[in-house]
């Protein structure tokens, strides 16, 4: 592994990924996760980019953003987020000239990283790597489970780092995958909190939380939304659920365990509630 000196040399914000990992240990046995979700995330966009699918393009372009964002990619984050911006305003043709810019800095990051941590080198992302679809997750947990519904891999598995002592922590990538847990385990007691992030392909976070309130299941499996969406509309939205919580993308191993504190403490509350 090189010194920490060669991503600053390459335009890495190391000291702001620090505010999120704390240490450079953690932050070192992280890095290597962004490389496999450009991996996931590139194919999708030029899928979407060739449909001229601006809305799920907008979806994956904001996740590449705030997965840049933890790294300290600054470059990157930056162009994800013109990306995201022109896509939701419908700018097929501003995406089809920028597009390629965008691969190019994914590329040069996926170097950098490699060489920092003296793994095998590689050149491009292979876009036309279609992603391994993910079997139905219909497990029926019997331990204390925390539920972690996001499409960014960085963040599934940094909340799992930090809990895995203490909960058995369940992932899910998105939506759809969360309401096939949520549906198994509904009738049990074992799910003490969900942390779900809104923006997400195939089935959203509000569509997660419309299931969840037409069954009564908020009281029961309480809820915190994490997320990197900070409009009015969206918190407004949010907050017009039961939800326990809301915190904004990046967090801290602090922020996170305050929020899955609350989330549970709530949920027993309402546990001695109906008792």
């Amino acid at each position: 592994m090189l010194n920490v000196e060669f991503l600053k040399e390459n335009g890495v914000d190391v000291e702001k990924s620090l505010e999120l990992f704390g240490d450079m240990q953690t932050y070192n046995d992280t890095i290597g996760e962004f490389i496999l979700g450009a991996s996931s995330k590139l194919p999708k966009l030029e899928e979407y980019k060739n449909e001229k699918d601006m809305n799920n393009y907008a979806i994956y372009a904001h996740s590449l953003k705030s997965d840049a964002n933890y790294f300290g990619f600054a470059k990157l984050a930056q162009l994800a987020e013109q990306e995201e911006r022109r896509a939701k305003a419908g700018d097929v043709y501003y995406i089809y000239d920028t597009y390629s810019e965008l691969v190019e800095e994914v590329d040069r990051l996926i170097h950098v990283i490699k060489q920092y941590l003296g793994t095998e080198e590689v050149t491009m992302v292979n876009k036309t790597v279609q992603k391994e679809e993910t079997p139905s997750n219909q497990e029926i947990y019997n331990e204390p489970t925390i539920l972690v519904v996001d499409d960014s891999n960085i963040v599934r598995n940094f909340v799992s780092k930090i809990f895995n002592n203490t909960y058995h922590v369940a992932i899910a990538e998105d939506g759809k995958e969360a309401l096939e847990i949520i549906k198994a385990n509904q009738d049990g007691q074992n799910i003490k909190a969900i942390l779900l992030d809104l923006n997400m392909p195939n089935v959203d976070g509000f569509e997660v939380l419309d299931y969840m309130k037409e069954n009564n299941l908020l009281q029961k499996m309480p809820v915190s939304i994490i997320s990197g969406d900070d409009k009015k509309e969206t918190i407004d939205r949010a907050f017009t659920y039961p939800i326990v919580d809301m915190i904004r993308k990046p967090f801290n191993t602090v922020d996170i365990k305050q929020v899955v504190e609350k989330t549970i403490y709530f949920g027993e509350l309402n546990k001695k509630k109906e008792d």
